[in-house]
């Protein structure tokens, strides 16, 4: 290691606690030195590979291939993470040097023909090697990563993989960066009288955005983050700001600046390419070669039998909240910025609820201990807050993890909770390192959750609304996933399992915050520190099933209108908007509006890992609502369900194929009527 090298934070020996991060002293100059210095130490690994003179085996190919990367996946893992959490105009211009470099030798490997030569040598006799479970969904994983990658193709078609590989790894960032660039671009100042409706908490918060903005002391500011935007267009009475605001945030990247509409088509095509020259007919049959359903007709049909009664619910819906705007305010002419406020203003008439009402017992420090609680409740970890060890951002905490039982450690957990503008919208759960062989030992994790939360204010701490409760506990299902995980191979451990299957142990967590067994471990009067009355939960149970309909109609639209995408040949796309037009038209019951486009902030799937996949959201809530029926009929905290579920889902991984790890906890295959009971739909 050069000189150089050994200053370099993300490559010389670190003392911290369980090899944390040393964000402290990584700066932005580090990552390409970083990435080349182990891009080399993983080349020089493939090489004593190659060399190796003996017979291959598992050890000598499958498990030194798993392994020869480990720094360099550090260093992308570390760098990739903190550019969308934490990242700056010149972290964005890195990654259209670091992603490509990262393809390049991600392409070396998997296009190297004396490598998958001794890969298949030992694929092809895995029979006689005696080897374990786990042992043998590596070698499988590897040799069909390896076909899926190009190593049975003719030289001129590696090539042209390579070639797509290289564009592809720049498209995904800029296209997440339109996105981010469009969404802080947007800012409305405002006085306070056109804030009237909203929450006290949503207008102190404006104040407060206004004022670190420089404004006078009378402006308020709303912009297209979460916590600014949700609120507006369900509060406020302006309906011509409503209208606005909806409008801009239906426009990003799209015919602006910041336009994703030429990235779309791109990134369609080299995908549709791709898939071609690896002998697929389309972009959605290769990626469901990989997937529990397996073939893009299976997902059509699986989407279209929630259609139908998915459309006639939301139809419903619809009626009742149009015939309540015109019956209380006149509105004929009944637009989509109207659906949120006029379908609250209803829920409160209905329900005598407001979700405002509960913001108070979910102060996020609460809302935190309970996440903790609910771990320790079913699968025995604890949480312990680590002041020392270095952060990459004031707002984030990290935490030992530990087992109760006999104080086993776990790994390490940070949180990131609330939005800033180099920090993109949404929220997520990675990992900075996975649980499993690393460095020749069985290490564990360090898990995240990012999210974009209501920020505290001056008189008041973070108060979160319901959906962002429901984020923190489905961002901290994922994180259990890896948290727990028991595997001995990082490439499967956690989360890397196929991606319909990857929401379960997410969205049944959401699951706990609509039992008032659950809310009870947490959910308390941030001045009062009453526990929320059952009365005021048995309003959100009944509330729950209002606009289910609606809300599952959306997702279908989204999961429609991303297969029609990838079974499409882009060359007959024309416009993107058109294309989009036609294919959400019979998911649609309110007109689409001239000017917006979610395509063009679909980031899902045309900057993360979702294309040709997002159906998985609908795909998981089958598995999740039956799932948790399961822990209904023993109890919510059921020892013997929780062990089920800890033991064959959430410590396996991807060891096994996810249906015979699903019929291993419930004893059988998910029930499909199981969601469509819960939602109300049956």
């Amino acid at each position: 290691m050069s000189v150089a090298n050994s200053n370099n934070p993300l490559l010389s020996p670190n003392s911290l606690f369980d090899g944390a991060l040393p964000f402290d002293k990584i700066e932005n100059q580090h990552f390409i030195p970083a990435l080349e210095a182990s891009i080399k130490i993983a080349k020089d690994n493939i090489e004593l590979l190659l060399k190796d003179q003996s017979e291959p085996n598992f050890d000598n190919t499958i498990l030194k291939l798993e392994t020869c990367s480990e720094k360099m996946e550090q260093v992308l893992t570390c760098f990739g993470n903190l550019e969308v959490s934490n990242g700056n105009d010149e972290m964005h211009q890195l990654a259209k040097e670091i992603y490509p470099k990262a393809a390049a030798f991600s392409s070396d490997i998997s296009l190297n023909s004396d490598l998958f030569k001794k890969i298949k040598t030992v694929f092809d006799k895995k029979s006689s090697l005696n080897l374990n479970k786990e042992q043998t969904r590596l070698l499988e994983k590897t040799y069909k990563s390896f076909v899926r990658n190009g190593a049975l193709l003719s030289p001129e078609q590696k090539e042209k993989i390579r070639a797509i590989d290289q564009e592809l790894s720049v498209l995904g960032p800029q296209f997440s960066e339109n996105v981010l660039k469009a969404t802080n671009k947007f800012e409305m100042v405002l006085t306070k009288e056109d804030l009237v409706g909203l929450p006290e908490s949503a207008i102190e918060a404006a104040h407060e955005m206004a004022h670190k903005k420089g404004l006078a002391s009378d402006k308020y500011l709303v912009n297209l983050q979460m916590p600014s935007y949700l609120p507006f267009v369900t509060y406020a009475q302006r309906r011509d700001l409503r209208e606005k605001v909806f409008k801009a945030y239906g426009a990003r990247s799209f015919k602006d600046e910041f336009d994703n509409q030429n990235n779309v088509i791109k990134i369609l095509t080299l995908k549709n390419q791709r898939a071609q020259i690896l002998g697929f007919t389309n972009h959605a049959d290769f990626t469901l070669e990989e997937r529990m359903a397996k073939k893009p007709e299976t997902v059509i049909n699986f989407l279209r039998k929630l259609l139908d009664k998915s459309k006639k619910a939301a139809q419903k819906d619809y009626d009742e909240v149009a015939h309540y705007a015109l019956t209380n305010d006149q509105i004929k002419d009944f637009s989509p910025w109207d659906f949120p406020y006029y379908s609250e203003k209803l829920k409160e008439q209905k329900y005598a609820f407001n979700e405002e009402d509960l913001r108070p017992y979910f102060k996020l420090e609460n809302a935190v201990l309970g996440i903790f609680a609910h771990a320790k409740k079913l699968y025995g970890i604890t949480f312990k807050e680590n002041t020392t060890l270095p952060v990459y951002h004031p707002d984030v905490k990290v935490y030992e993890i530990y087992t109760e039982k006999d104080n086993k450690y776990m790994g390490l957990f940070y949180t990131d909770f609330f939005p800033r503008e180099t920090k993109k919208n949404g929220a997520w759960m990675t990992t900075f390192r996975e649980q499993g062989l690393f460095e020749k030992e069985n290490k564990r994790p360090h898990v995240s959750i990012v999210c974009n939360f209501t920020k505290p204010t001056a008189t008041k701490p973070s108060l979160l609304n319901y959906d962002e409760v429901r984020t923190l506990f489905h961002e901290f299902g994922h994180a259990l996933h890896a948290i727990l995980s028991e595997c001995q191979y990082r490439s499967l451990s956690g989360a890397n399992v196929y991606w319909d299957f990857v929401e379960l142990p997410s969205q049944i967590m959401e699951n706990w915050v609509t039992e008032k067994e659950g809310l009870d471990l947490f959910a308390n009067h941030y001045e009062s520190h009453q526990l929320i009355p059952k009365e005021l939960v048995d309003k959100l149970v009944r509330s729950q099933k209002y606009l289910a309909g609606w809300a599952s109609l959306r997702q279908i639209q989204f999961g429609l209108l991303d297969m029609s995408f990838h079974l499409t040949d882009p060359k007959t796309i024309t416009d993107v908007d058109t294309f989009e037009t036609q294919i959400t038209a019979e998911c649609r019951i309110l007109p689409k509006i001239p000017g917006t486009n979610m395509a063009c902030s679909f980031s899902h799937i045309f900057a993360g890992g979702y294309s040709a996949g997002y159906y998985s959201y609908k795909w998981a809530e089958v598995l999740d609502a039956d799932a948790f029926e399961f822990f209904k009929e023993k109890g919510i905290f059921s020892p013997e369900v929780s062990s089920l579920f800890k033991n064959n889902i959430l410590s396996r991984g991807s060891s096994e194929e996810p249906m015979e790890l699903y019929k291993k906890f419930r004893g059988r295959e998910p029930d499909p009527e199981a969601l469509l009971r819960r939602d109300g739909l049956v």
